[in-house]
């Protein structure tokens, strides 16, 4: 006489059940977005750019350590935060990772300085986006950058402002967002003035808030 063949137990169907809700959920979704894709393209486009948005956002989250005390060191010289200096230096050039430090515009430098901005837009030429048509030796020479307004820094006393130079580049951008209201509290001005920019402003602050996170938690 054959023996009858058990079925499952009621607990072991329940647990299969229960393994296979994600599977029907994450099948379901993705028939959804295939869907969506083809009756509206762009949306695609939208939602992948922003999850690299979000990628790309909470990728280098970590400060060098190295750059910290020249944030702090320019912070207090310029009554600014060293947290924005810092969240400023990440959008700007990824912690100087940036190669070269030269963007397709013509800032240049760890903090993306347009020549004219740190030399001085009084300077003979400096119109448009700032690029101008400054000699190297110009450029670099605090006498110069005092004439014409500029915001370059000569930070180590080696008398040369060089954007290159990342404590120049870095008390430089302190003084700059300084004098645009970061002193006074005025961050959001400040930062749109360091680039015209809301997209800008949102990610800078993004950073700044991060960073002040963590220096809290440090403290």
């Amino acid at each position: 006489m054959k023996k009858k063949k058990k079925g499952l137990s009621i607990k072991t169907k329940i647990f299969m059940i229960v393994l296979l809700i994600p599977v029907a959920v994450t099948t379901f979704t993705l028939s959804a977005i295939i869907y969506t894709g083809i009756q509206n393209p762009e949306l695609i486009k939208k939602s992948a750019s922003t999850l690299l948005e979000y990628q790309d956002r909470h990728t280098s989250l970590v400060i060098p350590e190295e750059y910290i005390p020249i944030y702090k060191a320019a912070a207090e010289e310029y009554s600014v935060p060293w947290t924005l200096l810092a969240a400023h230096h990440r959008i700007e050039t990824r912690f100087s990772t940036m190669d070269p430090l030269l963007s397709p515009a013509g800032a240049e430098g760890h903090m993306q300085f347009m020549p004219c901005t740190f030399v001085g837009w009084g300077y003979p030429g400096c119109e448009g986006l700032g690029k101008g048509n400054i000699p190297d030796k110009d450029k670099t020479d605090p006498a110069v950058i005092q004439k014409y307004g500029g915001y370059g820094v000569d930070a180590n006393g080696d008398g040369i402002a060089d954007p290159f130079d990342i404590e120049d580049a870095i008390f430089s951008a302190a003084n700059y967002l300084s004098k645009s209201g970061a002193a006074d509290g005025e961050i959001e001005k400040a930062i749109f003035h360091y680039n015209h920019s809301d997209k800008y402003v949102e990610d800078v602050l993004w950073f700044f808030n991060e960073f002040e996170t963590q220096r809290l938690q440090n403290e």
